[in-house]
């Protein structure tokens, strides 16, 4: 049975009225190949997309996939934000629109992309390329405006009608109730009150909201006495404080015709207090969802204490301008539009940024110190989650604070290039090495990163050349982790290079050479190392056994784990496997999973290669396992090759060829042929044969297609479950 693929965001709201609407853009997804549903800010249109767009998603076999634009502030983010929505994580050299153009291309999927008014030529641009490359997209985009785009089908929504249909007094009195499910209209004359508001606000969504938010403070004919008497007023009265905003008479944001959603929202605005309008002003830097403690950390300041932001957060929460899922905050794009302009007015952009900007150096800070504890996933989540209010603290950072950026860019660099954005990893590092200073420990792990996200690029001579860099650095200040973490990015490139002999005698050096002795003067605990281990044949896991070396750094692991690399490759089975379970040891001792899933990945090589297919399967799939918590695309197309391989060595031809199909859409996500050290090629093409052998070529290929055409989730979630006929 096939799984319901993509991503849509969640309704979190009753959803009212939009019969036409919804029948009229039923119509364009079925006919057109590119529809664009626009209107003015706050009259619904992102609520409209999210509901027909689930409604059409069945008919798309590779799903309905969702892209804010809104967090975007120029055009450089466009292609990773709509990469990262259809799920393609590139590892390649390539243009970053011809690896998204390849991969849609033989995709049949519906795109929505939210919120584009503010970026309309460059999403026309790449509209235009992909449609025209990848013929069973559809596109759904919400926009204030037409983008222009050619074949582009334009569908209008207005507000809600408010003379004698009960849409616009339904939403007024659902987001009612669902501020105080004991409220409603049921005093004398309240639903009268609550139609007239509706009608004086012209039946705009977002303003209804606005409106009856309002509520906790006025009685509903209090509410509409005061907003008649507003809206009675001169239009240069409307809203006293914001008229002097220049930005508020730009008829692209606020059209003549709905400056009513203006004056709610500065009515909104004026029933704030003066803690709560600061913060909303502040709160337009971030980019993502966010909770309290980033509340705290990017807008406390001046008059606002950490306790009064929470005060203010919950006060905003109340009246609509915030809304919260859970223990995240987000606000609307409409809202945090007006919310900019007063960040303007006050003054405070610069001095906003500098905080938005230390807040997010320091979460690297700590996702950096995190990497070998028991957090690492999380920090991974954290980091990936974050992406864009990373990418503008670092935009920020290199206009004003050089170091900082260095600092920065270091510190996610390694997460970047880890959970597929290689792009922007190598990028940035390059930005911020070009920017200076010269010299210094940021600028040495800077050239780190460039040499890893090169190598993951499959650029070999650029890795090798910063591999060969760092080496000299470390060697020069006499920096143990250093050395450690240059020694890795030099032996994964001999390995990748088919010198693994160079790659082991390097390591082993580097590991002995950083070996500290304890401070109370006793002899240093010895280490698991392939020169302490014996070269007795064959042997299961139980022959592994040994006590765990205490917890080190992420460098050590690392480099440790070239050791067990070379070992395979160089054949010497016993001292690999030896050496990758005691360092799987050592990396459960200290909650990592991204070197201990890839010590799992040996232990399953070393197992098939020993003849125990059964035991690499188990291997294997903990290798899986580790990598999907990580979200590692690359990591998850490497230990399903391995876990078919296992399969396949067990007779289960089918079976083995379903998982192959499986890697392969893996190993598409990431834009390249299936890869890996040299030896990988004889494993798989030896497995691959067994495979077909043993239920034919036909079965094999039907098996293999299967595996291919699958949600690779389903695909992933049904290799991991080792009972499961597949």
């Amino acid at each position: 049975m096939m799984t319901k693929v993509g991503f849509l965001p969640e309704e979190t709201s009753s959803f009212v009225g939009r019969r036409a609407e919804l029948a009229r853009l039923d119509t364009a997804l079925t006919t057109r190949r590119m529809t664009t549903l626009i209107g003015p800010g706050g009259v619904g249109k992102t609520r409209l997309a999210v509901r027909a767009a689930r409604a059409a998603a069945d008919r798309y076999p590779d799903g309905a996939w969702w892209a804010d634009l809104s967090p975007l502030y120029d055009d450089a983010l466009l292609l990773p934000t709509v990469s990262d929505a259809v799920g393609l994580a590139d590892h390649t050299l390539r243009m970053p629109v011809e690896a998204l153009c390849e991969w849609l291309s033989d995709k049949n999927l519906l795109l929505v992309l939210d919120s584009a008014e503010h970026l309309r030529g460059p999403c026309s641009h790449l509209l235009a390329e992909l449609i025209t490359t990848s013929p069973g997209l559809t596109v759904l985009v919400t926009s204030r405006q037409p983008l222009g785009t050619r074949g582009e089908h334009v569908v209008r929504i207005q507000p809600l009608p408010v003379d004698g249909a009960p849409d616009a007094l339904q939403l007024f009195e659902d987001r009612l109730r669902a501020g105080d499910p004991r409220a409603g209209l049921d005093a004398p004359g309240d639903r009268a009150a609550a139609a007239d508001i509706c009608r004086r606000l012209e039946g705009i969504p977002l303003a209804i909201e606005l409106a009856a938010a309002g509520i906790g403070r006025h009685t509903v004919a209090q509410l509409a006495t005061r907003i008649g008497t507003r809206f009675d007023a001169p239009v240069d009265a409307e809203d006293l404080t914001a008229s002097r905003l220049d930005l508020l008479a730009d008829d692209s944001l606020w059209p003549r015709r709905h400056r009513t959603l203006r004056t709610t929202i500065g009515w909104s605005h004026e029933l704030c207090t003066p803690l709560e309008r600061l913060l909303w002003a502040r709160l337009t830097l971030l980019r993502t969802d966010f909770d309290e403690e980033v509340a705290r950390e990017v807008c406390t300041g001046g008059p606002l204490t950490p306790q009064e932001v929470d005060r203010a957060l919950q006060g905003l929460v109340a009246q609509s301008v915030v809304q919260r899922d859970g223990t995240r905050y987000r606000m609307l794009d409409t809202l945090r539009e007006y919310g900019r302009m007063w960040l303007r007015e006050l003054g405070e952009e610069r001095a906003a940024a500098d905080r938005h900007a230390r807040s997010f150096l320091g979460l690297a800070r700590r996702a950096h110190d995190g990497w070998t504890g028991p957090d690492q996933v999380s920090w991974y989540h954290t980091i990936a989650d974050t992406h864009l209010d990373l990418c503008a603290a670092l935009d920020h950072l290199l206009a004003h604070d050089v170091a900082g950026a260095q600092e920065m860019a270091g510190r996610v660099g390694f997460f970047w290039a880890c959970c597929g954005h290689l792009s922007e990893a190598r990028g940035y590092a390059q930005r911020a090495l070009d920017a200076g200073p010269v010299e210094g420990p940021h600028r040495t792990r800077l050239q780190w990163v460039l040499g890893v996200a090169a190598l993951l690029q499959g650029d070999f001579a650029t890795a090798e050349k910063y591999g060969a860099l760092c080496t000299a650095i470390a060697l020069y200040d006499h920096d143990d982790e250093g050395m450690l973490g240059a020694t890795y990015l030099s032996g994964l490139t001999q390995l990748m290079n088919g010198e693994p002999a160079a790659a082991l005698e390097a390591a082993e050096r580097v590991l002995r050479m950083t070996e500290t002795a304890p401070s109370d003067g006793a002899s240093p605990e010895p280490r698991t190392t392939a020169a302490d281990t014996s070269e007795a044949a064959g042997g299961s896991d139980a022959d592994f056994d040994s006590d765990p070396a205490p917890v080190e750094s992420a460098h050590r692991l690392r480099c440790r784990l070239i050791t067990v690399f070379a070992l395979t490759a160089l054949g010497r089975l016993t001292e690999s496997g030896r050496a990758a379970a005691t360092l799987r040891r050592s990396c459960e001792l200290g909650g990592e999973y991204w070197t201990r899933s890839y010590a799992d990945y040996q232990l399953a090589l070393i197992a098939l290669l020993q003849g125990r297919p059964e035991d690499s399967a188990t291997h294997a799939r903990a290798m899986l396992a580790g990598k999907h918590r990580l979200r590692d695309s690359f990591g998850i197309a490497l230990g399903l090759d391995i876990l078919a391989a296992a399969i396949a060595a067990q007779g289960a031809g089918a079976q083995a060829a379903r998982v192959y199909g499986t890697g392969h859409a893996y190993w598409r996500m990431v834009g390249h042929p299936q890869r890996g050290t040299p030896e990988l090629g004889a494993v798989r093409e030896t497995c691959e044969l067994q495979a077909r052998a043993a239920v034919g070529d036909a079965a094999y290929q039907r098996a293999f297609e299967r595996g291919q055409a699958d949600n690779a989730e389903v695909g992933l979630a049904a290799a991991l479950h080792s009972g499961l006929q597949l």
